[in-house]
């Protein structure tokens, strides 16, 4: 499979614009155009197929169309961001990428060649691709919970569920290049004919600012920068009534915030989201905007429940990692590790198995305890985790961001006595922080390791 079907989509919507840039728009003729400019260019410089190629950038014009033509070729390509910079040469060695193009602030690029194959050659996978001449992609979890892991995938089986023709809107890209979930936005979007909006600054206001100015209609975000935004109150003097929808996805969506949403953006559809940089993004159906329950699978997936944990079976899974050992069983089953209520065909996540706090066999989600925390008069933010305990095995701990100074012992009474007629007492927390910094990652997700 080529990509000429969706080059042939995209011809079809000339003066329509497909990315807007630092608030310049680029149109599909012109997008196009920038295609066959680098079509050219790796010809030129014998980019051949199979070659791994690093492209360094956001969602520029120009590393769209560098995307695009690199997958055309059949290379396999690893997008790098500002936000790995510290773990970049770790990267492009374990991605033996030969090959690095970098863009600067003007959408300019520079071209580095790189000594990438080993002496007794490619990885095994990665030659599996070669051999197959299959585009590829290779991306790195965010080793939250250890080194990072280099997922390989087929671009073939991830392209395939864009052939469907779906609805077309303005996109907001708030996850990054590097992500699946941005890669996901950014292919759908383009091959609906919609239109992409570009953001550096994911910043609510700034945010708030692009919505109101290109008419968003779709903005995909975490929960962490959503209860950002209306803690912000950035939404109230800008025009947002453009919004459609808000899909939300990368961690456990406390219910206070949701509700807060609700609240907020009572016309909006609110969406959960569910995918692994492992298998790619799911289909997914909420029961409701007001429902953390959600329906996850479609065509090609499956799913089973097993000791409260999601596993998932799908075609557009990776073929596997290049630093590690295969995380799916015989039977192509990979524990998500992600744990779950069950009811009927929805699930509801709980979070990730490491993260569930033990406290003398009583589970405790650290999403629940957080939305009950949210709560609280002066809390900007709060995090929960697991602290081990002599007698109990864990506790429950609290870091929290304040709106104004408090006193930690009088804050600490305070919460015991807000949450005594809301949580059961293993689940209040033991000991309680204030933090000095951020509580969330630079892709917006919660830290809940203690620092």
């Amino acid at each position: 499979m080529s990509l000429n079907w969706l080059l042939e989509r995209m011809a079809e919507w000339h003066d329509v614009p497909a990315i807007v840039w630092r608030d310049q728009q680029t149109s599909y003729d012109e997008l196009l155009g920038l295609i066959a400019f680098w079509s050219d260019r790796l010809r030129q410089d014998r980019v051949r197929a199979g070659e791994v190629v690093a492209i360094e950038g956001e969602y520029s014009p120009s590393a769209c169309a560098l995307l695009l033509s690199l997958i055309h070729r059949g290379a396999i390509i690893v997008p790098i961001t500002k936000v790995v910079e510290a773990h970049r040469e770790e990267f492009l060695q374990t991605a033996e990428v030969e090959r690095v193009i970098s863009f600067d602030e003007g959408d300019g690029y520079l071209v580095e060649r790189r000594e990438g194959i080993p002496r007794d050659g490619h990885h095994q996978l990665i030659q599996r691709l070669v051999e197959a001449n299959a585009p590829g992609l290779i991306l790195f979890s965010s080793g939250s919970t250890g080194k990072s892991k280099a997922a390989l995938h087929d671009f073939h089986r991830l392209l395939e569920k864009y052939k469907i023709p779906r609805q077309r809107m303005t996109v907001l890209t708030f996850l990054l290049f590097d992500h699946i979930g941005g890669i996901n936005t950014l292919l759908y979007t383009l091959s609906t004919g919609g239109t992409v909006v570009s953001t550096e600054n994911r910043d609510a206001e700034e945010v708030c600012r692009l919505i109101e100015r290109n008419r968003v209609e779709l903005l995909p975000a975490s929960p962490t920068f959503l209860n950002l935004l209306l803690l912000s109150g950035a939404y109230n003097h800008h025009d947002m009534s453009s919004l459609k929808l808000i899909t939300y996805g990368t961690e456990v969506m406390p219910e206070h915030t949701l509700r807060r949403l609700r609240e907020a953006f009572p016309q909006l559809r609110l969406q959960q989201t569910y995918g692994l940089t492992e298998l790619g993004i799911l289909r997914s159906k909420s029961k409701d905007s007001q429902s953390l329950w959600v329906k996850v699978g479609g065509e090609g997936v499956e799913t089973k429940v097993i000791d409260g944990i999601l596993w998932i079976r799908t075609r557009s899974a990776m073929l596997g990692y290049l630093n590690a050992p295969s995380p799916f069983d015989g039977s192509g089953w990979m524990n998500t590790h992600d744990a779950v209520e069950v009811d009927g065909e929805y699930v509801r996540f709980l979070g990730r198995k490491s993260e569930i706090i033990n406290v003398g066999g009583n589970k405790v989600s650290p999403a629940e305890v957080e939305s009950v925390l949210m709560q609280m008069t002066n809390i900007r933010d709060v995090t929960v985790y697991g602290e081990p305990n002599p007698i109990t095995g864990q506790m429950v701990v609290t870091r929290v961001n304040l709106v104004e100074p408090e006193d930690q012992r009088e804050l600490s009474k305070r919460m015991r006595a807000f949450c005594r007629d809301k949580l059961v007492r293993f689940k209040i927390p033991v000991k309680v922080e204030i933090a000095g910094q951020a509580l969330f990652s630079a892709r917006y997700k919660k830290i809940r390791q203690p620092t």
